[in-house]
């Protein structure tokens, strides 16, 4: 049998390494975090265990990209659903409505991303985070952004700041209040994007923007 090539061998461990990030999500998601160990990371993605440790120095740094990863996936949905939408504001609006959709569809998870982004290990660079960015500032661009270089961190830290806001145990603050403050620092029209059952927070909201 002729060894497999060098594309079949790159295939394969993307594959692999995927595996090992759904199921990261699908079982913090069920379990949490702590009681989610490495191995039954492995196991149910039906891999050996020592390719965890091959791909990730650790569990947190795992979370971390199989978050961003999923951050990603449904950033891109949000963005190219139909009707499809070359609208700057428009997409933007999307993504905004995407990220917040996570904050009330899984919030243990993205609750667990939050605080280990917190800790002394902070943020992980990844291929997924880079993905995930790379989408952000292309939205920006098409938003129509003088300097996404400047802008992306600050959407970034906006969109954070909200989904901890959401997520603050004994103190959350409801996801339409924040989005309406986000789409109004934008100059977003509210009915842009998907929005929220019962209209603007105060029932105003400028349609002109």
């Amino acid at each position: 049998m002729s060894p497999r090539s060098a594309s079949v061998n790159e295939e394969l461990r993307r594959r692999s390494r995927e595996r090992l990030l759904r199921s990261t999500v699908e079982l913090v998601a069920e379990r949490g975090y702590e009681a989610t160990t490495l191995g039954d990371i492995a196991d149910r993605a039906g891999a050996a265990r020592g390719l965890v440790s091959y791909y990730f120095p650790g569990k947190r740094q795992l979370l971390q990209s199989a978050v961003h990863r999923l951050m990603h996936l449904t950033l891109y949905a949000a963005l190219e659903r139909e009707p499809r939408s070359a609208d700057g504001r428009e997409r933007l609006a999307r993504a905004i409505d995407a990220i917040l959709g996570l904050a009330r569809d899984e919030p243990l998870l993205m609750r667990t991303h939050m605080a280990g982004i917190l800790t002394a290990e902070g943020f992980v660079q990844c291929p997924e985070q880079q993905r995930l960015a790379e989408l952000l500032r292309d939205t920006l661009a098409r938003y129509g952004s003088g300097d996404v270089d400047a802008d992306y961190p600050l959407l970034r830290a906006l969109l954070m700041g909200a989904v901890v806001a959401v997520l603050l145990p004994g103190a959350p603050m409801p996801a339409a209040r924040l989005r309406a403050e986000l789409f109004q620092r934008y100059g977003l029209d509210w009915n842009l994007g998907v929005p929220p059952d019962g209209g603007p927070p105060g029932g105003t909201f400028p349609s002109h923007l």
